[in-house]
């Protein structure tokens, strides 16, 4: 079904005025502009919208409930037609917003540098800190917005989370280890390594969760909040690690190469989102942000494929 814009105007012009006439009157429009218009949303929806008698017109059921719709159709357009008016390198105000300590290294850097040149007069203040922290901050108003990992939220019934980017889980090897023959690695296949645990931002609480589903016991050999540290310790033979993908670079800081594999087992992947409270009304600033999160999410998707 589509119908125009201009003829929903006229619909509600008629409703209003109860008449053809009327509604000329109104729009400064010819009445046979009007009649015809009617007659072809009349026909688009399937339904009578008007009862036609000597003195004017006045709606039917239908159109009752359709002039409802209308008003709200109004209302979308001339909001969107503001919005589009505003520059944004004109839009001021303040964004709080919170961010854990793996999302402020990967994600953020990038996000934010796009929301800035885009709104260069908000003035974005930065909280890092732990995932459940940052929730009792949205909880408590203190921020507007949190990037966080979303698959860990735990107060679902407080706050709203929109994934933003999905990443999976790989095996990270040194370049010279005998497993790299294979596609894919079944995590039987490296029950007795040395594992190299990321805690940063639970982490490592996630690659525990899966070890325990598959009835295995890793075999820690250090737990680190540094994932350079992790590369570094891979790639010159200390251990094996499970990050997700997005983390991945084939290179240490020393430049010592290391490689990564798919996961044989089916893992839950790493969601990527942003939150915020429940029922709150966000700030001009955050509506903002969250449609350039949204843009940037999906460039990355579609530079990925």
């Amino acid at each position: 079904m589509s119908f125009s814009f201009r003829n929903v105007r006229y619909f509600i012009a008629v409703a209003e005025a109860e008449s053809i006439t009327g509604a000329t009157q109104t729009l400064n429009i010819s009445q046979s502009v009007i009649t015809e218009a009617i007659k072809t949303l009349e026909a688009e929806l399937g339904v009578s919208l008007f009862q036609r008698h000597a003195r004017g017109m006045v709606l039917t059921h239908a159109g009752h409930q359709f002039l409802r719709h209308a008003h709200e159709i109004l209302a979308v357009v001339r909001n969107a037609q503001q919005a589009l008016s505003a520059r944004p390198d004109a839009m001021a105000g303040q964004l709080n917003l919170g961010v854990t300590g793996l999302m402020s290294g990967y994600f953020l850097p990038y996000l934010l540098d796009r929301f800035r040149r885009t709104f260069p007069k908000i003035d974005v203040r930065l909280v890092e800190d732990q995932r459940g922290f940052l929730e009792h901050l949205l909880v408590n108003g203190e921020l507007d917005l949190a990037i966080v990992l979303a698959s860990n939220v735990e107060n679902r019934l407080a706050l709203e989370v929109e994934v933003l980017q999905e990443t999976p889980w790989r095996v990270w090897l040194p370049s010279n280890h005998s497993l790299l023959e294979l596609g894919s690695i079944n995590l039987n296949e490296i029950a007795n390594e040395a594992m190299i645990m990321l805690k940063l931002d639970e982490l490592d609480d996630n690659t525990s969760a899966f070890w325990r589903a598959a009835g295995l016991n890793p075999k820690v050999a250090m737990r680190t909040q540094s994932v350079e540290a992790v590369r570094s310790l891979v790639a010159t033979g200390a251990g094996l690690s499970i990050l997700p993908e997005m983390l991945y670079r084939p290179w240490s800081l020393d430049g010592d190469r290391l490689e990564m594999r798919a996961i044989q087992q089916e893992m839950p992947v790493l969601e990527i989102g942003v939150a915020w409270r429940r029922g709150s009304k966000l700030s001009e600033a955050a509506q903002h942000f969250l449609i350039v999160a949204r843009e940037f999410a999906r460039s990355h998707r579609r530079q990925s494929l």
